[in-house]
C-alpha cells in the first residue's frame, strides 16, 4: 500500500518515520524549504534519551508521481488550503484521505474537495515538537492514531488501512464513532490550550496559584458542555481525566497552540477556539472562559499582521 504523508513536521514526520522504520511504503509531500532541511539533516527524531535519523523519500508538489492508496494529511489547519492544492495530483478515484487535524471544521473542507466517500476521520495524540533546526523532539511517550469511517461502523477499506498502519511502533485503533473521538479530543486540546493561554504558563504554573486548579476545571466544564450539546457527551471518567490533567501540580505540559503563541507564530485560534465558541453560541451554551481565550488569540493573530 502506497502511503503519502502530507507534511513532515512534528506530527506527520514522527508517524511517517515510524511507518518507514516498520517497512511501510511511505513518501512525504513537503514544501521546498522543508525538503532542503530534510535533505541536509535527514528526518531526525530526538528526545527521551534516543536519537533516530532516517533518509526519507521526499516529493514536492511538482514532483508527485501518480496516485497513492492512502494520503495522511498532518499539517496545521492554517496550512490546509495550500496543502490540498499541493496534494491534489496524488489523489485518484481509489485514494483514501485521512486527516489528522485539530477540531472538526476541516472535515467539511476535505469532503467538499474530495467527496465524503473518499475521506475518513482521524485522531492523533502525540507529544512532539520541532526545534529550531527542524528536528522532531519527543516530549513524552504518548503516540497514538485512531481512524474510522465518518458515518460510523467499519468497512473493508478501514480494515485494509489498519493493516498498513498497525504494528508500526505507536498505538493504533479503529473507532466505530470517529466523530465522537474527534470531539472528545477537541474538548481536551481546547481545555489545555485555553488554560495555557489565560495564565500564560504551563499546567503546573496554573496549579501553583490560588484559583488555578479551579480555572482548569471550569474550562473543561465549558468545553464538555459544548460537546454534549452537539451530541457528543464526554463520559464522566474521561472528563475527570481531562480535569486531572489540567490541574496536576508541577506539570510542565503545554498545548502546541500555546507554544506557537509564545513563539509569536500563527496559531490554530479559529479552528480550535473560534469554531468551538461559534458552535457554543449556536447551541445556546455559555462559554465565557473559552470566549476570552478566543479574543486573546485573535489579538495575537492581529499583532502578527502588523509586524
Amino acid at each position: 500500500m502506497r502511503i503519502l504523508v502530507v507534511g513532515a513536521g512534528a506530527t506527520g514526520g514522527y508517524f511517517g518515520a515510524q511507518l518507514q522504520q516498520a517497512g511501510r511504503d511511505v513518501t512525504f509531500l513537503v514544501r521546498p524549504k522543508r525538503a532542503d532541511v530534510l535533505h541536509e539533516r535527514g528526518l531526525r527524531i530526538t528526545g527521551l534519551g534516543a536519537e533516530t535519523v532516517l533518509t526519507p523519500r521526499l516529493l514536492t508538489a511538482a514532483e508527485i508521481d501518480g496516485h497513492y492508496d492512502v494520503v495522511l494529511v498532518s499539517v496545521k489547519a492554517t496550512a490546509l488550503p495550500a496543502a490540498l492544492d499541493d496534494v491534489v495530483a496524488a489523489v485518484g478515484p481509489r485514494t483514501t484521505v485521512v486527516p489528522f487535524l485539530n477540531g472538526v471544521a476541516h472535515m467539511d473542507t476535505l469532503n467538499d474537495r474530495f467527496t465524503s466517500d473518499a475521506v475518513l476521520g482521524g485522531v492523533v495524540r502525540v507529544l512532539t515538537t520541532l526545534d529550531a533546526e527542524g528536528d522532531i523532539v519527543r516530549l513524552g511517550t504518548l503516540a497514538e492514531i485512531v481512524i474510522g469511517e465518518q458515518q460510523g461502523g467499519t468497512s473493508q477499506r478501514v480494515e485494509q488501512i489498519a493493516e498498513a498502519l498497525a504494528g508500526a511502533g505507536f498505538e493504533f485503533s479503529v473507532s466505530s464513532d470517529i466523530r465522537r473521538a474527534m470531539w472528545h479530543k477537541w474538548v481536551f486540546i481546547s481545555t489545555l490550550g485555553a488554560l495555557n493561554t489565560l495564565v500564560r504558563g504551563s499546567v503546573g504554573n496554573a496549579a501553583a496559584v490560588p484559583g488555578g486548579e479551579e480555572l482548569g476545571r471550569q474550562i473543561a466544564t465549558e468545553a464538555a458542555a459544548v460537546a454534549a450539546a452537539a451530541g457528543y457527551p464526554v463520559p464522566k471518567q474521561a472528563l475527570d481525566n481531562v480535569r486531572a490533567f489540567v490541574t496536576r501540580p508541577g506539570s510542565v505540559d503545554t498545548a502546541s497552540l500555546y507554544r506557537d503563541l509564545i513563539a509569536r507564530q500563527p496559531t490554530e485560534a479559529e479552528q480550535i477556539f473560534g469554531d468551538l465558541t461559534a458552535r457554543a453560541r449556536a447551541l445556546g451554551v455559555s462559554t465565557p472562559l473559552l470566549d476570552a481565550t478566543t479574543v486573546a488569540l485573535r489579538v495575537h493573530e492581529q499583532s502578527l499582521t502588523r509586524g
